[in-house]
């Protein structure tokens, strides 16, 4: 994607996520290095490239991690670059992590229910005059946890503790995290990592439903070429901080430029991290 000049806004507004020419330093190394995509909304894009391509430094850009050194980020046509994650978070855009974050004391249920903002019940006041209002909230809070949790098919854990799940159980809990709330747009890192090929097959069923029945828009970084076949149209391919290709998934697995990204090891092998640089 060329860089946006001031009179295309017309981009913006096509698009739910439009990334122009981000850059982003850390001292010396230069982790993002113009890099510019588009997401369309209901759409299931993937992120994939070689360790240190920049994949997760740019998401964390997108996200609001990091205010990238250059460059800027709209959503639905605003330019939400610099945003913190929690604003980020009030106007739709959630993002899971390659080790998940659950609450590990809590039970799945718990964890659910944590999720929705400005809850009544947190805060003293609230808790001491508005018993009522707290009690219904919580009510209807729970039910749509349980709904979650049947949407996922996670019951016989509803109310087993977080830290005690298997890693694929845990990507299961973050993406019903982001059920919980009016997601517009997930960022998903390295769903597959540490997940079995069954559960990792249930967590694919799952984004595919939420894509389809909900209108879930997702772009999601992963190495599991199969995965990403499977689940994404398009794929969008970075090398050394840059965008190097976007396309179908057999589009991508048959460019050149793409194999020689992986350094001749082939899309479906783990490719070598280069020195110096982030994922």
């Amino acid at each position: 994607m060329a860089r946006i000049s001031p009179g295309h806004f017309h981009v913006l507004w096509r698009f739910m996520i439009v990334v122009d020419n981000i850059h982003m330093y850390f001292g010396g190394i230069h982790a993002v290095d113009g890099a510019s995509l588009t997401i369309e909304g209901g759409s299931i894009t993937g992120l994939i490239g070689p360790n240190g391509a920049g994949k997760t430094t740019l998401f964390n850009v997108i996200a609001g991690v990091y205010k990238p050194t250059s460059g800027r980020v709209y959503l639905d046509g605003e330019d939400i670059t610099g945003l913190p994650p929690h604003d980020l978070f009030a106007k739709g855009m959630l993002r899971t992590f390659q080790l998940a974050h659950e609450f590990s004391t809590l039970t799945v249920r718990e964890n659910l229910m944590m999720v929705p903002g400005d809850q009544t019940g947190e805060s003293l006041i609230g808790a001491w005059l508005r018993p009522g209002k707290v009690r219904a909230q919580d009510a209807e809070i729970r039910r749509k946890a349980d709904e979650v949790i049947d949407f996922l098919q996670i019951r016989q854990v509803a109310d087993e503790l977080a830290g005690n799940l298997s890693g694929g159980q845990k990507k299961l809990l973050e993406l019903g995290r982001t059920m919980m709330v009016d997601a517009k747009i997930v960022f998903l890192d390295e769903v597959g990592a540490g997940v079995n090929r069954t559960l990792l097959n249930t967590v694919g069923d799952a984004i595919l439903r939420l894509n389809k029945e909900r209108g879930y828009t997702f772009c999601m970084i992963e190495h599991d070429m199969d995965f990403i076949a499977r689940l994404s149209d398009p794929v969008i391919v970075m090398a050394e901080g840059a965008v190097l290709a976007t396309g179908s998934a057999d589009e991508i697995q048959s460019n050149e430029d793409v194999i020689e990204a992986y350094l001749g090891t082939g899309l479906k092998n783990k490719p070598r991290a280069r020195d110096g640089a982030t994922s």
